[in-house]
């Protein structure tokens, strides 16, 4: 028998995240203050109302694509991110502009100094990387004040034109982006239940991508469809919430 040595799933799953991200720069990472981005802030702030004395950590946060626009509204922002490559590009991009701290972690290895240090959690399209949701939601829990939320904005996993972008996008790949297929509410369910989260709250929205909602016709037809019930079963994107429970 050969010896060898064996990575743990989750080691293994980090690696093939870091050598995605530590790339060739991501164009599509970069911090823009485009149509798109700002929908994804507005529907986000809406459905939050975060106070500006709130303690956030972002996780994911990269190269600070949705955190300049949240540090834009005066909320106080933690970033958080498995590549330390991605958090000097933020710094980088930030140029001493606004006040924030940053962690080079897994959120699984947070150190212990951040319990119950935040009043929510937040990401952006982070979520469907976690190789485990139940694992991951119980190390956000660890790091959250009593009575604090866990909120993401990530992909319809009923949205057929991912798993299609998946197959014909060459910047993505199915050991990087499968976790979409996971972003169901059946697997939020099953989570908060094993992490003992709850007031699962979901909200359904948009359609097109950055090339076409970020022109003004691709705008106005996303704004349409949106307004048609009909099919926000399978909308683009969907904010998840859930709660920590008071003390």
């Amino acid at each position: 028998m050969t010896n060898q040595v064996v990575k743990s799933a989750i080691a293994h799953h980090n690696d093939i995240q870091l050598n995605y991200y530590d790339g060739a720069e991501k164009q599509t990472m970069k911090p823009v203050m485009s149509p798109y981005v700002m929908r994804h802030i507005e529907e986000f702030t809406s459905f939050t109302s975060f106070s500006t004395n709130d303690q956030l950590l972002e996780v994911g946060c990269g190269m600070g694509k949705f955190t300049f626009p949240l540090l834009r509204k005066g909320l106080k922002i933690t970033g958080l991110d498995l590549s330390p490559n991605l958090l000097q590009k933020l710094l980088e991009y930030n140029n001493n502009t606004f006040q924030i701290n940053l962690i080079s972690s897994d959120i699984l290895e947070i150190p212990e100094q951040y319990n119950e240090q935040f009043d929510h959690v937040i990401g952006f399209f982070t979520l469907h990387h976690f190789h485990h949701l139940e694992t991951y939601y119980q190390a956000m829990a660890r790091i959250l004040r009593p009575g604090g939320t866990i909120t993401f904005v990530e992909p319809n996993a009923y949205n057929p034109l991912y798993y299609l972008q998946i197959l014909l996008s060459p910047r993505m790949t199915w050991a990087g982006d499968k976790g979409v297929a996971m972003m169901r509410k059946s697997k939020f369910h099953s989570a908060a239940k094993y992490v003992g989260l709850e007031h699962l709250r979901i909200r359904h929205y948009g359609y097109f991508p950055p090339f076409l909602y970020n022109t003004k016709p691709g705008r106005k037809i996303d704004h349409f469809l949106d307004k048609l019930r009909v099919f926000r079963p399978v909308s683009a994107f969907q904010i998840v919430q859930l709660s920590k429970p008071e003390k």
